[in-house]
């Protein structure tokens, strides 16, 4: 059984930047530096901080959208 309060049941919840760079293997920096670029949407609380939604975080893993090319 699904509760809503279950990850299962479709929840999608603000990740901190260090969760965001622990998925995509890269430093906190440079997840930031995705959002100004509008790679990643983030939204801003009340004290200033970046936020990332799960969903969105996700769709951009999946897709690999946020690959910067070496060299």
């Amino acid at each position: 059984m699904l509760t809503s309060d279950s990850p299962a049941a479709g929840e999608d919840r603000l990740l901190t930047p260090s969760e965001v760079a622990t998925m995509f293997r890269v430093n906190t920096k440079t997840v930031a530096r995705w959002s100004r670029d509008g790679r990643l949407p983030a939204v801003r609380t009340l004290g200033g901080h970046r936020r990332y939604w799960r969903s969105e975080v996700l769709a951009a893993l999946q897709a690999d959208t946020l690959s910067e090319p070496v060299g």
